[in-house]
């Protein structure tokens, strides 16, 4: 019996990395991929923990799956898999739960499964066994292994996200990452070379390195490490940008999100020479204000994170920054949060992700007094949100009149026009009336004329 498998991804990049590795690896052993909305046999979800959204997220998309057909074989997969096993496992909509470092062996896991649970081709009306959750989960903090993926095109057809590392050694006060994904595991460079090569050849223009704390990649490598636990000036990924930066046929390299400490006058320097780089840098931050960054435990200092922006304004001409950052984190009081607010006012970054902190059990924020109200933490949400439209539209407004080579992606539909949609380097969206002549990985040169909508650029191809 054809056997029809469905995938649904919840998180980040890195995720959808192994998910695309897992549906390649399920179609070459004869597997039939269909649309999460459709009829399957298998459903797979790779979830997420990163907040109690997330979690609730990864229970509603198994259940959602397990109400679309109940006879098929629901699998939970991944970091929610890792922190809460107790509630998985006793969830009745959850057949089979695969965590981290296991998502590479999802075909063997899967055929064990089946051959022990499933009655696939045995006719209409027979017995299907479901009475025992099978659970396939690692001790993911006492492992040094690096999954080894390899993937040979994504979701995406003209920007492919690459996984370089995995793990944390940060311990961020609020965040259960490193109890999900374990310590810091980074992929052999040359490994990774190959995989983008590969991945040129197939069509693709821009690489985007990602994992799940990109900074830290390599440090796994240096014996001397455990010694000094620091990354900063180790200089790994830098080497590993310069490698990537030399592939034939790449046109763009863009970076995950990074530590603000990597960004010495060297990393920047030598950062600045590369011929693919997009200045385009996710620079986490959370918090303006160095009480709560300490509760935090982020390691550095505001004073030391302006730094860092400064250093990248020196070398790269008016790079696209963003970052994230917590609203409503344990203790932070108004004193605390206009420090925050007047920061960010200050740098005036292209984009900021803004998250109303999120309790979450196990960490030791979850247990810090002066817990901030819902009502305080949406206040302070709506005043940063309003902040971050006002920078992303002056950041883009400085495009107007000017040119900017765009890798043109997807044709879309705004309003009555049939438009193609594409990126500058820094990643503003920019849009040209489909004239029949573009073809999705074109890059071209286009004059920025207005705003189409937002956050949208209309532009004309420069021919």
């Amino acid at each position: 019996m054809e056997k029809k498998v469905a995938l649904h991804n919840l998180g980040c990049k890195t995720n959808s990395y192994e998910l695309d590795y897992m549906q390649q690896v399920l179609q070459e052993k004869g597997f039939t991929i269909v649309p999460f909305d459709e009829n399957a046999d298998i459903y797979i979800i790779n979830t997420c923990t990163v907040t109690n959204i997330a979690d609730r997220k990864s229970r509603q998309m198994l259940h959602r799956a397990k109400q679309k057909n109940p006879d098929a074989v629901v699998v939970a997969v991944g970091c929610y898999v890792q922190t809460g096993l107790k509630d998985v496992e006793k969830d009745p909509a959850i057949d089979l739960a695969i965590g981290n470092n296991r998502k590479k062996d999802i075909v063997p896991i899967l055929f064990e499964y089946l051959e022990k649970h499933e009655k696939f081709g045995k006719g209409e009306g027979d017995a299907v066994d479901k009475t025992l959750n099978g659970t396939t989960v690692i001790d993911i903090n006492h492992t040094n292994e690096y999954e080894d993926m390899h993937i040979e095109k994504t979701a995406e057809h003209t920007r492919a996200y690459i996984k370089i590392q995995d793990g944390c050694n940060q311990f961020c006060s609020y965040c259960l990452i490193p109890y999900a994904r374990g310590r810091v595991r980074s992929r052999k460079a040359l490994d990774i070379v190959s995989e983008i090569e590969k991945i040129v050849e197939k069509g693709y223009s821009e690489v985007v390195l990602t994992g799940i704390h990109i900074s830290s990649y390599g440090i796994d490598f240096d014996e001397n490490y455990n010694a000094t636990g620091d990354y900063r000036g180790k200089g790994k990924l830098i080497e590993l940008c310069e490698m990537v930066d030399r592939i034939p046929g790449l046109e763009r390299l863009r970076l995950g999100s990074l530590e603000p400490r990597i960004v010495t006058e060297e990393n920047a320097k030598r950062l600045a020479a590369l011929r693919t780089l997009c200045p385009h840098f996710h620079l986490s931050l959370q918090s303006g204000c160095d009480d709560t960054l300490k509760r935090m435990n982020r390691h550095y200092s505001a004073a030391e994170y302006r730094d860092s922006v400064n250093t990248l304004r020196k070398y790269f001409d008016r790079p696209a920054i963003t970052t994230d950052v917590i609203v409503g984190f344990p203790g932070e009081d108004e004193r605390e949060f206009s420090e925050s607010r007047a920061f960010l006012e200050d740098i005036k970054f292209y984009e900021m992700h803004v998250f109303k902190y999120s309790k979450r059990a196990g960490t030791r924020a979850a247990d810090m007094d002066n817990q901030v109200s819902d009502e305080n933490k949406a206040i302070r949400s709506d005043i940063l949100l309003e902040m971050t439209e006002k920078h992303s539209k002056e950041f883009r407004e400085k495009y107007l009149g000017n040119t900017a080579k765009v890798l043109f992606e997807e044709k879309k539909k705004i309003g009555s026009e049939e438009y193609f949609v594409g990126h500058t380097t820094d990643y503003v969206k920019v849009a040209v009336k489909d004239d029949g002549e573009i073809n999705s990985g074109d890059i071209l040169l286009c004059k920025i004329k207005e705003f189409l909508m937002e956050e949208v650029l209309l532009g004309q191809i420069i021919r």
